[in-house]
């Protein structure tokens, strides 16, 4: 954004229209929209198990695909909207599509087999992410979290294959254990006690308290779940059968790491979009940096936006981070039209357009926009 545009943008009458458009979508919210997300849950599970269903027969990408398109939808349909409490104060809700009892003890695994925790995904992204968007403490922030590739001597071909293969692994490698390296700073912090010096190799230690939290609660928990359970599930069909499954499962769990690759990462990121060097003063302010800050992709209809797990309305997300996912088709053209009206930019393009920017900021090919 053109550093004379943002500072003359009147913050004050941006959060009046904001709040007006948010206040007029929240006032409709009812069991349409519990029962939006419960098709977009349907749709999942047929995924799922459509992909279990043939998987066993020989290991294939067709199953795999499938298997991989139902756990994108847990995480990014079911739990992330939950988790922001998006259904929350529908009246007559189930409790289990609440963000208090959703994926809590033993249903862990029932509404949201990953291998986040729910506490560890409700601190690193509702807290951190959310509140902090393009700022050095923003847990995903591309450019910053990836200086060390910026800044090294490796030749440009290799560090662009150094992304591509982190894209295939980058939920386990990445992802959960940031969860639980923010779990464990913000418990001293509410404990009092000064922050825990944290290394890359503490981090994978079980003689660190962040170390068993990722094995015993993240790894062990879902590595025994998806690739020794649910093959086993298959044994009477015969053993090939279960090595069927087990190579379709690891097959599927890269394809879901690259699909929640390619529609998270260039939500905020690439040459266009702008990182923050201080924490926003005032609600307007706070406002503007979550349209500049976000990437919208195509929008429009379930089909298209199931694919995406509606990150493709990362814009209107971040303005509304409790809005029920089906609000979000009715209130993108009237944000789209706020922005022009106070001449901010909207960036909405292609998945893949944005995928390139963002992977070159990574390399260090290019950089992202500041504030002054």
């Amino acid at each position: 954004m053109n550093l004379d545009n943002y500072h003359s943008v009147d913050r004050e009458q941006l959060a009046r229209d904001i709040s007006e458009i948010q206040q007029k979508a929240m006032a409709n919210v009812g069991d349409e929209d519990l029962q939006h997300l419960k098709r977009m849950e349907r749709w999942g599970k047929i995924c799922t198990l459509m992909g279990y269903g043939t998987a066993w027969i020989f290991p294939n990408p067709i199953s795999a695909l499938l298997i991989s398109q139902g756990s994108f939808t847990r995480w990014t349909q079911v739990a992330h909207p939950i988790i922001h409490r998006a259904y929350d104060k529908i009246d007559g809700i189930d409790e289990n599509y609440t963000s208090k009892k959703f994926a809590q003890g033993w249903r862990r695994f029932l509404d949201w087999p990953d291998w986040m925790t729910h506490a560890g995904w409700q601190h690193e992204h509702n807290v951190l992410h959310h509140y902090s968007l393009g700022e050095i403490n923003d847990p995903n922030n591309a450019q910053h979290n990836m200086e060390w590739l910026r800044q090294s001597t490796l030749p440009m071909w290799l560090r662009y294959t150094i992304v591509a293969l982190f894209s295939g692994i980058w939920k386990l490698i990445y992802y959960t254990p940031r969860t639980h390296k923010e779990l464990r700073l913000n418990a001293a912090r509410q404990q009092g006690e000064p922050a825990p010096v944290m290394t890359r190799l503490g981090a994978w230690s079980l003689f660190t308290v962040q170390g068993r939290g990722l094995w015993l609660q993240s790894i062990l928990l879902y590595v025994s779940f998806r690739f020794v359970l649910l093959p086993l599930l298959f044994l009477p069909l015969g053993s090939f059968a279960v090595v069927s499954v087990l190579l379709t499962s690891i097959m599927a769990e890269i394809f879901t790491n690259m699909h929640s690759f390619l529609v998270m990462m260039p939500n905020h990121a690439g040459e266009d979009v702008t990182m923050f060097d201080e924490k926003a003063s005032g609600k307007g302010e706070f406002y503007l940096r979550q349209i500049i800050g976000s990437v919208n992709y195509p929008t429009g209809s379930n089909l298209n936006d199931f694919f995406y797990g509606w990150l493709n309305y990362q814009i209107e997300h971040h303005l509304w981070p409790a809005m029920p996912l089906s609000q979000y088709q009715k209130v993108q053209p009237q944000v789209m039209a706020l922005c022009k009206k106070h001449n901010i930019p909207y960036l909405q393009q292609s998945v893949f357009k944005r995928l390139l920017k963002t992977v070159d900021v990574m390399v260090g090919k290019t950089s992202m926009l500041r504030t002054v």
